[in-house]
Parts: structure tokens; sequence; C-alpha cells
């Protein structure tokens, strides 16, 4: 069941070029990219779970600018390992990459130290997804995780609401999390219970789906036995790595998963598809190509003598979902930014066949899946 929830294919091709290290756009514009030392820059990225979509989002989003810009990217697998992690982070201080790029991790304290010692070595570093929660990390480009995860719940009451003559009855709404430990998580919570708890005849009940389909699969199915019709609606916080698992689990009790109006953040290509197939209401997508492309240019900028966008500013860009973005200063991490990406609701502010959406730019890596 497991191979059908997750991009077989294109996760084996991820796998493959993270273990011969990913060096990407090695070649034909070194002269006219190097940097200011006349050296072909080099920039270190650890991802967190290559098999998941919008971690191949990133790599792609991170070679693809990189081939432009005529850099290196090396891309390492942490693992999700916070020990792993810091190895790497030691390995690509010895190599005095030129940059380098967080690109997901689970416990984001653990990795502190690694972030200090590159700090030290004069690394410049961008983060992704998350940030690490201490350290300076120079830019952190995201969308807003906990305003973001307030707009879906606005959408998932208005659902509770359209499904009961416009009111919001009495009983349990469900709230399928990642992993507990998790910054993110606790963002998403944050941000879905600033709505939720607007009423108070709403029972929120929690369930750890890990950010996988297994465990969703199954805490939702736990959750549909213990509540049963008392069940308002159920909100899974990350859709594109845990939404197929909530509606297996809703369609194998033999119910309807539009009856529970699931909303949340992060589409992917398996949320677009429960959207398409009307078995989810709304998903605000995670910019996660643009943002690896970004990093990419910002670190290359840097190392060019050029400036990045600084706290106080907004960037915009024509034809960018992402625009306009707001500077802040970033409230993890002991010092930097944090560019404030936007995130459509899809499809209620973006229909879900949008040529800007990243699951439509990378719809080939997925159809290959299918053949």
């Amino acid at each position: 069941m497991k191979g059908k929830w997750i991009t077989g294919l294109v996760a084996v091709l991820a796998l493959a070029m993270l273990l011969s290290g990913c060096a990407s756009g090695q070649g034909e514009k070194k002269s006219e990219t190097a940097g200011q030392d006349g050296k072909q820059l080099v920039f270190g990225m650890i991802v967190k779970d290559p098999t998941a979509p919008f971690i191949q989002a990133f790599i792609n989003g991170a070679e693809s600018k990189a081939q432009e810009l005529g850099v290196r990217v090396d891309i390492k697998d942490g693992q999700a390992d916070s020990l792993k992690i810091m190895e790497l982070m030691d390995n690509f201080i010895v190599q005095k990459v030129d940059g380098f790029i967080m690109a997901g991790a689970v416990d984001l304290k653990a990795i502190v130290p690694g972030v200090k010692k590159l700090n030290e070595a004069g690394i410049p570093i961008m983060a992704l997804d998350t940030s690490p929660e201490g350290g300076k990390v120079d830019m952190f480009l995201s969308f807003d995780i906990e305003q973001s995860s307030k707009k879906a719940a606005e959408a998932f009451v208005q659902g509770i609401k359209d499904r009961n003559g416009g009111e919001v009855p009495k009983g349990v709404v469900v709230e399928i999390t990642g992993s507990l430990e998790d910054m993110f998580t606790q963002a998403c919570t944050k941000g879905f219970r600033s709505v939720v708890d607007q009423y108070p005849q709403l029972t929120v009940v929690q369930g750890e789906g890990k950010w996988n389909n297994d465990d969703s699969n199954k805490r939702t199915s736990d959750l549909i036995t213990r509540y049963g019709k008392e069940i308002k609606g159920i909100y899974v916080q990350t859709p594109d790595i845990m939404g197929t698992g909530v509606v297996a689990a809703i369609e194998a009790a033999g119910l309807n998963p539009k009856d529970y109006g699931i909303t949340g953040i992060c589409m992917g290509p398996e949320g677009m598809q429960l959207i398409n197939e009307g078995k989810v209401l709304a998903i605000v997508e995670q910019p996660a190509l643009d943002s690896a492309e970004l990093a990419v240019q910002y670190l290359y900028d840097l190392k060019n003598g050029k400036e990045i966008p600084k706290i106080g500013d907004t960037v915009t860009q024509d034809n960018a979902l992402w625009s306009p973005a707001q500077v802040i200063e970033n409230p993890w991490a002991d010092e930097g930014a944090y560019m404030v990406l936007q995130g459509p609701l899809v499809p209620l502010e973006v229909k879900a066949d949008n040529p800007l959406l990243w699951e439509n730019k990378l719809s080939s890596l997925w159809k290959q899946e299918n053949k």
C-alpha cells in the first residue's frame, strides 16, 4: 500500500543522485559564474527525506538554479538524523564549501552546534522548510507555517458551516499532526487552534501522523472507530505526505472523505490529486521549488559581493505566487532574516491547474511513476 503513496521512480532517481553527490551545474559557465576569487562556487545542501515530493522540489529547484548560474550544489541526505546532519556539516566545513542550505531537519535545536561551526567557518547559511533554532541563519525562506495553517483552518471551519446549514455544531474535530517534537508541527497546531478554539463547542483530538501515510492512516482509523459520528471534520497538517493515508482510512470505514472537509498546508502531487478527486477541500501550497531557487541565488549573490534582501524589505517578482514577500527577523535563530513567502490556498484562491504551481511545473516527474 505504501508503494502507491510514494513516488517510487522519482524517489529512486533522487536517491541515486544523492549517493553520487548530486554535483549539479558542473561545467560550462565557470568563467562567468565563479566567485570573487575566480573559482567555481560549491554549495553544500542537506535534505531530510529525498522520497518526499516537496524535498524533490527542493532538489530540483536548487539544481536548476545552480545550472543556470554555473555553480555546483552538493546534496546529501541527512536521513532526518541530527548526528548524521552534523557529521555532514563537518564534512562540508572540511571541504570549504562556499555556502550551505539546510533543507529540513526534525530536531532543530540538536543541530545548532553544527550551525555554529558553519558560522565560525564563515560559511553563509540558507534554510528551507524549517529554521535551525540557534546560531546565525543568513536567510530562512519559507511560507509562514502558522499563518498558512490559520488560513487552512479558516477554510476548514467554513467547510463545517457549509455542511451544517451555516452553523458550527457541537462535536469532535480530528487534527492529524506531524512529529510532535518538530517545530513545523507546533507552528501548524498553533495556527490551527487560533481559529478552531474560537468555537468552544468543538473538541480537538490529535493523532500523530509522523509525516507519513502509514501512521496517519492508523491514527485516523483509530479515531474514527473511537468517535464515529461525533467527528465533524478532519484536519491534516500536511496532506502532501499524510493525506492519502487519512483518505484511505476514511474510505476503509465505508465513509466519504468529502464529508470531512479535509484541509491543511503543503499540497504536493498527492494533495493535488486528492483535490481533483474531490476528496480534499483545500490546501495551502508550500512554495518549495521557488524557495530552493532563491536560496541558491542568494548564496551566489553573497559570494559575489551583491546585497540580498534585508530585514524590512518587501521582495516582489512578476508571475510568482510567492510574491510579495516580507523580510522580517528570524524568530527561531539567534541571528538572521526570514523571508516570508506567500502560499496560495488551492483551489479556492488559485485553481489546481495553475501552471505556476510547482506540482504542475514538475508534473512530468510524477507522470513517469504511472507509466
